[in-house]
């Protein structure tokens, strides 16, 4: 444990943009002894990255700050946990979020457990979100199995808890649900409590050459590329009928395999409607290699729309789990609006960490292998993936 006035070590995950830049730039301002840490992942060939420039723009950054630049090669971490896992719940129908893992086996996981070997007093990320603290008395306080906090009996119990970012348009706490109570207990999200514009100003007065940089889009770190472009080089397309709620053939798609519920582009529609309304994908077919289309918005309560949701591998960020008779509020995608709900827990015959969920209202835009993410006002309960 640091003595007072020792000061304290924290590795920053440097993307190479403006986020995580400031978030160094905010930490060595604060005294903290902050070090740059670029992360190699794994990248195909065929794709035209920018992970070099990106390493460029975090080296110098780091050496605007004069803080130490480490590059971590952690390849094999992503391939295995991020890329074959995605590939491997497509191929079964699913629709998976390799964010969710990226932070969970990669950001929160090797690199975590790297800079903890390294010494580190915490780790840092340019996420939006928050990381708060409960007290507890000891004597009202049971710590959960598993914990590695310890008290000596004579202070109050800390409880850490994942919480959204402050700018709601930005906020990534539904990508950190698989974050327990030993890394919130040491990793700082120093942009957090900020709105982006903010964040680009501050980057401004450190001259920072990532200010105006535009955010990167697409998989994590595998770069500006369509997904089912990326799917195609690993799994083979295959024509299959579209058909309407009605069963009747009016198109053809290249695989069922690389589209979602809600989409409504990427198929062809040969029998079209009097006021050629657009169709969305409501369900689909991975046996048949079958789509199934309707003109409803996915937004509206479709045929395949339902309250009740299975939980799997669930994870609760404070290691115990909710009140069951509380209502919560939930999503299952990013940005998507936070609807009511309510926890049961499975039978016993099941795991531990298989839960139901119940909607108050039917969701259409539940899809098996997606995040689904509970909330109690701005704090990140945790969640699960959808069966």
């Amino acid at each position: 444990m640091k003595s007072q006035g020792e000061t304290r070590k924290v590795f920053v995950g440097m993307s190479g943009g403006v986020d995580s830049s400031v978030s160094a730039a905010l930490l060595k301002k604060e005294g903290y002894a902050v070090t740059g840490v670029f992360i190699k992942v794994w990248q195909p060939d065929w794709i035209d990255c920018t992970w070099r420039e990106d390493r460029l723009d975090a080296m110098r950054v780091a050496a605007k700050l004069e803080i130490p630049f480490v590059t971590l090669d952690l390849e094999k971490e992503y391939k295995r946990e991020v890329v074959d896992y995605m590939i491997a719940e497509y191929k079964i129908g699913r629709t998976p979020n390799p964010d969710v893992m990226c932070n969970r086996h990669v950001k929160f996981g090797a690199f975590f457990d790297w800079a903890m070997k390294q010494g580190a007093d915490y780790v840092a990320t340019g996420h939006y979100a928050r990381v708060g603290t409960r007290e507890f008395p000891i004597s009202n306080f049971q710590f959960p199995n598993n914990s590695k906090i310890k008290n000596s009996g004579k202070l109050p119990a800390t409880s850490y808890q994942l919480q959204a970012g402050s700018d709601l348009n930005k906020d990534q706490s539904y990508f950190l649900w698989t974050l327990t109570q030993r890394e919130l207990s040491k990793t700082l999200f120093p942009v957090g409590h900020l709105e982006k514009p903010e964040v680009r100003k501050i980057a401004e007065k450190f001259n920072l050459v990532t200010a105006n940089k535009k955010d990167s889009q697409g998989l994590c770190f595998i770069g500006k590329i369509d997904m089912k472009d990326f799917l195609k080089e690993f799994i083979k397309p295959k024509t299959g009928n579209v058909v309407n709620e009605e069963g009747e053939i009016i198109g053809s798609h290249d695989g069922a395999v690389f589209f979602t519920l809600g989409e409504r582009h990427g198929f062809t529609i040969t029998k079209k409607t009097p006021h050629d309304e657009p169709y969305f994908v409501i369900s689909k077919n991975i046996e048949r290699n079958e789509l199934v289309v309707s003109h409803k918005h996915a937004d509206e309560t479709l045929p395949h729309a339902k309250k009740d949701v299975l939980l799997e591998n669930v994870n609760w960020t404070s290691d115990s789990a909710p009140n069951l008779a509380k209502t919560y509020m939930a999503r299952s995608r990013y940005r998507e609006q936070l609807q009511p709900c309510h926890l049961e827990a499975r039978p016993l015959s099941e795991p531990t960490t298989s839960y139901k969920l119940v909607f108050d209202e039917p969701q259409s835009s539940v899809s098996p292998g997606q995040s689904l993410v509970i909330y109690d006002g701005d704090v990140c309960l945790g969640g699960g993936i959808i069966v």
